[in-house]
């Protein structure tokens, strides 16, 4: 998993979200609201927490949830927290190799003629890197 604040990066970077079952996010709540659950990772699925459409945009709904009060939130109070193969598939045709080393993972893109490498013990973390690259590259 990669870490919240490569994340958050990735989100201020231009990352959108659509909230699919089996994804995992993270509040990222006001600093004048402050919740414990700030700090846990939650799933959207259809039996706990569901994406609901609103006027206003995309609310995650937390159904049935008791151990604090919060019935819903607002897509931007999300972090989301894409998985290895949501980062590989969003590099695209960039995607040139992942590769491992004996204590890190390597992956590399390819930018218009380009390559660069990116690595981090963590092979979701490298990819959420050289998705981080390429969407600065993009703006």
């Amino acid at each position: 998993m990669i870490s919240r604040e490569l994340a958050v990066a990735l989100r201020e970077t231009g990352l959108i979200w659509h909230p699919a079952s089996g994804d995992r996010f993270a509040l990222d709540l006001p600093d004048e609201i402050e919740l414990e659950a700030e700090a846990d990772i939650f799933t959207v699925s259809e039996m706990t927490i569901e994406a609901r459409a609103t006027p206003s945009g995309t609310d995650l709904a937390f159904n049935g949830t008791t151990e604090w009060a919060l019935d819903s939130v607002q897509l931007s109070e999300a972090v989301w927290l894409p998985r290895e193969d949501q980062l590989r598939e969003l590099l695209r045709g960039t995607f040139r190799t992942l590769q491992r080393l004996p204590d890190a993972f390597v992956v590399e893109i390819e930018i218009t003629g380009e390559r660069m490498r990116f690595e981090h013990p963590e092979p979701a973390e490298a990819y959420g890197r050289a998705l981080l690259a390429l969407l600065r590259r993009a703006r």
